[in-house]
């Protein structure tokens, strides 16, 4: 079991979706509900939330299917971080320019820096910064 570690907005994507699930996200939420301390930037619910909207409007998951997954989203123990705002005008487009990634990216990759905690992402970019960061990725 991994004891904590952060997680970007593809492995929570990856939790309530059958076709973006795979035998590491499956593993990583039974961490979680066994335990393991979820770090996630104040942004991750709203990318999750977006992804999900957007899902819907183009008719990949029914309404019900995203309500559904919003509540067992809430449902899940999520330390939530808000420096990731602060830290806009300094880290996260240092750390976005360094290895062209999104801010939004940055953000995830900042807060595991930040934590000293590994991260688990789907996005092969994002991976690929963390290990040049030497970040462990998951």
């Amino acid at each position: 079991m991994n004891a904590a570690f952060v997680a970007d907005a593809s492995i929570g994507l990856a939790w309530v979706h059958p076709t973006q699930s795979t035998a590491l996200t499956a593993g990583l939420l039974r961490d979680v509900e066994a335990g393991a301390e979820l770090h996630v930037p104040g942004l991750w619910p709203l990318e999750i939330c977006n992804a999900l909207l957007v899902m819907t409007r183009r008719r990949l998951v029914t309404h019900q299917q995203q309500k559904s997954a919003f509540l067992f989203l809430s449902k899940l123990t999520v330390a939530l971080d808000s420096e990731a705002a602060l830290l806009a005008w300094r880290a996260i487009p240092d750390l976005a320019a360094k290895y062209n990634l999104s801010a939004y990216d940055a953000c995830y990759l900042e807060l595991a820096i930040r934590k000293g905690l590994p991260l688990a992402s789907r996005d092969e970019p994002l991976r690929t910064a963390a290990r040049k960061c030497a970040v462990k990725v998951l």
